[in-house]
């Protein structure tokens, strides 16, 4: 681990109260789902380029990661694919419900049968597996949008998730670059539905995302484009570092569980710091 500072922008109690906003909004019929994230903050005395390879070692993902964007370096072990396309062939894999491994084998069987036998988790990523198969139907053939795997079992090195597969094949004439606008931003990192948790999004963060939960991909040559969802990702500029989690609020989430949702996803993250923050250390704002 490489020294710094680190301090949470959403302590416990202040995340808390932003999940009960969420509960509200949700029992009112305002939406169904909202992802709400909350940030960490700080300093790492070492280079991007170390960091990422840290990064990669203490959290291996399939869709990692770094560009260097001259001040600003973005690092992301992300294990969530935004769009893969080949052609006219896309697909897409939003990532809902998680549970933390411990390294014990009859421990971690148990946390991940609990995963797959979860009602909530399970409703959670059908909703972004319905909010996503309608975003690729806005460009695809009719008829050639489907679910392949339904909400099937991944490990990562620090968590189980649930994992859906949209696929579908775009009409004549559309594009890549049109599928990208027709599913941006994820599904799975705004809610259900999406403008309505964008903007609650904004009201209850207390501060912006940055480049976090956009993308990271490229255009290549003979017809492949492939782009991630950024999770799990460090932001560094000039020595500060930052980085968010969250997870999906839905009718009965809890806070208590949500906030430990969040520290699941942060374990790799905080790897890379020598020592860890103090939760609760740092004020976060909510509206009233």
């Amino acid at each position: 681990p490489f020294a710094g500072r680190l301090a949470t922008r959403m302590p416990r109690a202040t995340h808390a109260r932003a999940v009960r906003l969420a509960l509200d909004r949700i029992r009112r019929g305002d939406l169904y789902q909202v992802n709400l994230t909350r940030a960490y903050s700080g300093t790492l005395d070492a280079s991007p380029a170390d960091v990422y390879l840290r990064l990669r070692r203490a959290n291996p993902a399939p869709f990692a990661g770094y560009l260097d964007c001259g001040e600003i370096h973005v690092l992301s072990s992300s294990p969530e694919c935004f769009l893969s396309l080949e052609g006219s062939l896309a697909q897409t894999r939003p990532i809902k419900g998680t549970r933390p491994r411990t390294g014990d084998e009859f421990a971690d069987r148990r946390r991940a049968a609990e995963l797959e036998s979860s009602a909530k988790d399970h409703a959670e990523l059908l909703m972004i597996t319905d909010l996503l198969r309608n975003d690729l139907g806005r460009i695809a053939e009719i008829g050639s949008v489907r679910v392949p795997r339904l909400a099937s079992m991944e490990e990562y090195e620090t968590v189980f998730h649930l994992v859906s597969t949209i696929e579908a094949r775009l009409r004549g004439g559309a594009t890549h670059l049109d599928a990208i606008r027709a599913a941006f931003p994820g599904g799975s990192i705004t809610g259900a539905p999406k403008l309505q948790a964008m903007q609650l999004i904004a009201e209850l963060e207390p501060c912006g995302r940055g480049p976090y939960t956009g993308s990271m991909g490229w255009f290549g040559a003979g017809g492949r484009s492939d782009f991630n969802i950024l999770i799990r990702t460090v932001v560094m500029r000039e020595g500060a570092a930052t980085f968010h989690v969250g997870g999906g609020i839905v009718a009965d989430s809890t806070p208590e569980a949500e906030y430990a949702e969040t520290l699941s996803k942060a374990e790799g993250l905080l790897r890379l710091w020598r020592d860890r923050p103090e939760e609760g250390s740092t004020r976060g704002r909510v509206p009233p």
